[in-house]
């Protein structure tokens, strides 16, 4: 569910809301963004069964039509199994894609990935061993596209893949904090940036 007003990131061509409110959020300046989800939150429909749960605060806008790049420096206090700051991608409840940089089951942080079509996959990126990375989504055509890099300079492809919702159903795009198995999860979005246009080349590091 959606709650509260819209809210404006100077780096972003459109305003925010929420969608499940966090215990604190803090605009910072012109492209940042401080938010601490609650203990017990998360946003996964396992593929073994069960209920969906949804439960972690995510903050979401409609970027325009055509081809994008939303990216974020991310750090998070990555304390229990599974906490992370996310960039993500929403239709609805059951069609969504998101981005993480989140603590392993072995206690490393690490870019993890989860495309949901109906249930959600699982997939591992690579181990950051600095204490934030870069994280970015782009709209290609009808595709999409997950990059991160942790060296400021060449991003490293992570997945691509086609998402589309249901009829009547756009695409948001924006940021999500969790703490599935601990008390809370305290994150920052730095140096956030718009650009109105894909990579050029999805797989050259650009």
């Amino acid at each position: 569910m959606s709650s509260g007003p819209g809210l404006r990131l100077a780096a972003l061509p459109a305003s925010l809301t929420w969608q499940e409110t966090p215990v604190s959020s803090e605009l910072r300046g012109d492209a940042g963004l401080a938010v601490t989800a609650s203990g017990g939150t998360d946003l996964f429909i396992d593929p073994a069964g069960g209920e969906p749960t949804l439960t972690a605060p995510r903050l979401l806008g409609s970027p325009p039509p055509g081809d994008f790049q939303l990216s974020a420096r991310v750090g998070a206090s990555l304390a229990t199994t599974f906490d992370a700051g996310v960039l993500m991608v929403w239709f609805d409840e059951r069609h969504w894609a998101k981005l993480c940089y989140e603590l392993s089951p072995a206690g490393t942080p690490m870019v993890v990935s989860v495309v949901t079509h109906g249930w959600s996959d699982d997939a591992n990126g690579f181990v950051v061993d600095t204490d934030q990375v870069w994280l970015r989504i782009s709209r290609v055509g009808a595709a999409w596209a997950f990059h991160a890099h942790t060296d400021g300079e060449s991003w490293q492809l992570i997945r691509y893949f086609r998402l589309t919702g249901p009829p009547d159903t756009t695409a948001l795009v924006g940021f999500e904090a969790q703490s599935p198995l601990g008390p809370g999860c305290q994150v920052t979005f730095e140096e956030v940036s718009f650009v109105a246009q894909a990579p050029g080349d999805l797989r050259d590091g650009s």
